[in-house]
């Protein structure tokens, strides 16, 4: 796996942005089988910063239902990565 592959996008919520002007740290949807290492790698290079510390979750796909037929989302994982005091990742 290359960089652009490990990161599917940035997640920019409320809740991630008072994260990134709070404690420096960003949410990104990450592949299912990445690790915290090859996440750190890849948000290093493709955003030349220097992370910190990685935090990731799993999260499920949630049940929807269209008319009497019910169905599931995909689930999938998030990584929180927060960086170095000096730097900072330009989402928008």
């Amino acid at each position: 796996m290359n960089e652009y592959s490990i990161i599917i996008r940035p997640i920019v919520t409320e809740q991630g942005m008072h994260l990134a002007n709070t404690k420096n740290a960003y949410s990104f949807e990450v592949r299912r089988n990445a690790n915290k290492m090859q996440i750190r790698d890849a948000v290093e290079k493709l955003y030349n910063v220097k992370v910190l510390d990685v935090r990731t979750a799993n999260v499920k796909g949630k049940l929807r239902r269209r008319g009497r037929s019910f169905g599931r989302m995909a689930s999938w994982k998030k990584a929180v990565v927060a960086l170095h005091k000096d730097n900072h990742i330009d989402l928008f």
